[in-house]
């Protein structure tokens, strides 16, 4: 067969260089319409909610009082129970979470090998498809009697159900960005440590450890985010109850819970929807924080190796 002519050429190279311009387009698209995405949702939430809270709503009580009575005769809108049943039952997951995670995440990163490492790859991605609503109702059908029985409370529906539950949802993925994390560590490192005559546990400890703390610090953050933002598992979960805790045997009543179950309820354009909507750009601040400051985590660390492997 003869050599292409350069007509051929010409042609070949030019639907090269197209498709490479509309793969460009679409990827930059896709790019663009996250942010405009995430803008709209704000922008929405902002003016629904944003000129009450300003003008309208005594913040004071807003955030200092525990008292949430949206359609009484003297409605209050106090969110500070509902503050605290959040963050009472996020904090009791990140402390079920972080050590699964983390020990998952070492595990199939540094110990697991071949056949291993890939089914349970599999397996923690697929813990993590598990929808929330199925992880509530195993809550409210399974998580609820064994408690009640294992440590004779009259109701199993608590706090520490629902951290459980939270828990055990936010765990894959933050196995998965954590084991990224130790994959990101340069082999290098572990090469040297064990040419110095360090096992594989002091490797691990001393050395892959502290050169991806950045990025694991920014996995706990991320399933904090996750905890923040939950909605049906923690309102099957927690008993649904406008408390402050004192112990994880209380029943609670989260922000995500609130808004999921009264938005449908409120009257379009009433001071109890807009009120609604305020707990909704609080929410949107926090979990844009906890996302910024990992996202400063990441940055942070990818800038130290960047350093590192310039010297």
């Amino acid at each position: 067969m003869g050599q292409p002519s350069n007509t051929e050429l010409v042609d070949k190279r030019s639907r090269a260089w197209w498709q490479d311009r509309v793969a460009r387009g679409f990827v930059m698209i896709g790019g663009i319409s996250a942010i405009v995405f995430i803008l709209a949702i704000f922008a929405f939430i902002a003016n629904q909610g944003l000129g009450f809270a300003l003008t309208e709503l005594n913040l004071f009580e807003f955030f200092g009082s525990i008292e949430w009575r949206p359609t009484s005769e003297e409605p209050t809108y106090g969110i500070l129970a509902l503050m605290a049943g959040t963050a009472s039952v996020t904090g009791l997951a990140m402390l079920v979470a972080v050590p699964f995670s983390l020990g998952a995440a070492i595990f199939i990163g540094e110990f697991a090998t071949g056949r291993t490492r890939e089914i349970l790859k599999v397996m923690v991605e697929l813990l993590a498809a598990i929808p929330s609503v199925v992880w509530g109702f195993i809550g409210l059908t399974i998580m609820n009697p064994l408690i009640i029985k294992l440590f004779d409370v009259p109701v199993g529906l608590n706090v520490l159900n629902a951290g459980l539950i939270l828990g055990l949802m936010a765990a894959p993925i933050m196995t998965t960005i954590a084991e990224d994390a130790l994959k990101a560590v340069p082999d290098s490192y572990r090469e040297a440590a064990e040419a110095l005559g360090a096992t594989r546990w002091q490797v691990v400890r001393r050395v892959v450890l502290p050169s991806a703390k950045n990025g694991l610090v920014a996995a706990m953050l991320l399933g904090v985010g996750r905890g923040f933002g939950e909605t049906m598992a923690v309102l099957m979960a927690t008993g649904h109850s406008i408390n402050l805790p004192t112990s994880p045997f209380d029943s609670v009543r989260a922000m995500t819970a609130t808004i999921a179950a009264e938005l449908g309820e409120t009257a379009q354009g009433s001071d109890h929807m807009r009120a609604l909507f305020t707990i909704g750009i609080f929410l949107f601040l926090i979990t844009f924080a906890i996302n910024m400051a990992a996202d400063v985590f990441v940055r942070g660390g990818f800038r130290m190796k960047k350093k590192g492997a310039r010297s």
